[in-house]
């Protein structure tokens, strides 16, 4: 690593397009992307690789998850996911497998446990993420992403999830923003746009370049970044006034990068930013 760099010098602080093509390739993300690019960064990078191939393998049991979901004939989902339950707790034991399989210790003796839990504890800890979500609850979390992504992809608001739709969370579901992007302008755009990604329902919203995606300081003095050379498209974005940072991918730099998938790989940050004091808005789905 190279340390901390000087403050954003960036000038241009437009949003991009808000129409959805603005969004180009990261719009379009799906599991088998990400998986696809987990698999690869596994297979190049030695210090990550026991990580990315856990992401890897948790991304596969939330596609299996999401198929059922979006392949169940006669079921849509109704926005409640406490009348959703009974279709998707039959998610949950694909997730507690593979977490068995090939997950750390830690997680595994909790999977054994979920094994052996009733509905009735299943269902409080999935509608306890969905009505106050934190990012430490792995199982919970994992489970409810693909059904939050049926619902964003159905249009199915969630009725019983009374969070915020500010400009920093995601206009669907209220959820914290995962990882933050830099996309190639689209023809006949004035210029390029920074996007988030939700963390909950993988929903894309554009955001304003040079603004802190946690409490929206936009004085550049306060705002500022940390990249390595190992990371040529990746960098840390850090607010002095918040002391929250969010990660963010460059598809200027680098077009085959897959957001979420490129977030994981670049844990290294995420050490760097927590030793010099900032808090991550959201870990990810490995709790990094």
């Amino acid at each position: 690593a190279t340390g901390p760099s000087p403050p954003h010098a960036e000038i241009n602080s437009q949003t991009f397009d808000g129409h959805p093509a603005a969004l180009g390739n990261a719009m379009k993300e799906s599991w088998d992307a990400r998986i696809q690019r987990a698999e690869q960064l596994a297979a190049r990078s030695e210090a990550a690789r026991e990580l990315l191939t856990f992401y890897g393998t948790l991304l596969r049991a939330q596609k299996e998850g999401y198929e059922y979901l979006r392949g169940r004939k006669g079921w849509l989902p109704s926005g409640a996911l406490e009348e959703d339950l009974p279709v998707v707790r039959a998610t949950v034991p694909g997730l507690l497998r593979a977490v068995e399989a090939s997950g750390p210790p830690a997680l595994v003796e909790e999977a054994r446990a979920l094994s052996r839990a009733g509905e009735g504890e299943i269902d409080e800890a999935l509608l306890e993420q969905w009505r106050a979500p934190s990012d430490t609850r792995f199982f919970a979390k994992a489970l409810l992403q693909p059904y939050a992504r049926c619902l964003a992809e159905s249009g199915a608001p969630p009725v019983d999830r009374e969070l915020e739709r500010r400009g920093s969370l995601c206009p669907f579901c209220g959820g914290k923003p995962q990882v933050s992007f830099l996309q190639t302008p689209e023809p006949g755009a004035e210029s390029g746009g920074r996007g988030l990604v939700c963390s909950a329902c993988l929903t894309v919203w554009p955001f304003r370049r040079v603004v802190c995606a946690s409490c929206g300081e936009e004085r550049p003095a306060k705002l500022g970044y940390f990249q390595s050379p190992e990371y040529e498209h990746i960098r840390i974005e850090a607010c002095d006034t918040c002391r929250h940072y969010i990660k963010r991918i460059d598809l200027t730099r680098h077009g085959l990068a897959v957001p979420k998938g490129d977030e994981v790989a670049a844990a290294a940050l995420d050490v760097w930013a927590c030793e010099h004091g900032y808090t991550k808005i959201e870990l990810n789905l490995v709790g990094l």
